[in-house]
């Protein structure tokens, strides 16, 4: 009874070794980039059933001082992960003064290194949930642009932008793989299209198995499904972004106005 009671007032023996582990790393003995032991090793070390450490392993993760990727283990986090800041990311003066997209500047201001893969560049049935937005029938002609992000090398994110066939056919900047300074945006604003919001819709959710495979995510993941109707003054929608971002690789902030 005197060990139950004990074992009660330190808490259960995984959340110890959870403890330990986290001692670890904000000290300094695991550094970033370092993989935390395998399981078998803190097994070993710590004299529990494998089932202990499994649960051990789970709290650490939820401190958000590693990332599990697939096939590789625990790695202790070598970088905050990178603010999203929602309120201002798409200001137009930003576009304008920086001249870069919202992804790069972010992470250049986390202290990460990061890097755009353009997967497709062309002519697309519109999916019926992006139709929907776009205010067209589900399988009409639009532009697909489908590129991946990589942060530090590791993918987080995946995009799917979709615009309508008749806004972007005669803006041939919309078809190559870089744009230009400020990215599609600017373009579309330098042929009138003035932008008077932009609507983002989150869920948070499980990666299936084929998004954790591109993501390199272990198999149930937590991910961010991100959706953006970028909207003109006259209140169409010239592009939606279906996005997918590995959750713990980001923060979203947001600024709300309090006065009407």
């Amino acid at each position: 009874m005197g060990t139950a009671v004990g074992e009660e007032r330190a808490g259960p023996r995984y959340v110890q070794i959870a403890d330990d582990i986290v001692r670890q790393i904000r000290a300094g003995v695991l550094k970033p980039g370092d993989m935390v032991p395998s399981e078998s090793e803190l097994v070993e070390r710590y004299g529990v059933a494998g089932g202990t450490i499994r649960k051990a392993m789970v709290e650490v993760r939820a401190s958000g001082l590693v990332e599990t990727r697939h096939g590789k283990g625990s790695i202790v986090k070598d970088r905050p992960p990178v603010r999203h800041r929602s309120s201002d990311r798409f200001r137009r003066s930003l576009r304008q003064e920086g001249g870069k997209a919202a992804y790069l500047a972010e992470s250049e201001q986390s202290g990460a290194t990061a890097k755009v893969s353009v997967l497709y560049i062309g002519p697309m049935e519109a999916p019926a949930d992006s139709a929907e937005r776009l205010g067209v029938e589900a399988g009409t002609q639009v532009l697909a642009r489908r590129r991946l992000y990589f942060r530090n090398g590791t993918p987080v994110e995946t995009a799917s932008s979709y615009l309508p066939w008749d806004v972007v056919k005669d803006i041939p900047e919309l078809f190559a793989e870089n744009p230009g300074r400020g990215g599609i945006y600017a373009r579309l604003e330098d042929h009138g299209h003035e932008f008077a919001e932009f609507v983002e819709t989150l869920q948070a959710r499980p990666a299936s198995k084929a998004e954790a495979t591109e993501l390199a995510l272990s198999p149930g993941a937590p991910v961010v499904h991100l959706i953006r109707e970028a909207r003109t003054i006259e209140g169409r929608v010239v592009e939606v972004c279906d996005t997918l971002m590995a959750a713990d690789q980001f923060v979203f902030e947001y600024r709300i106005p309090a006065a009407d």
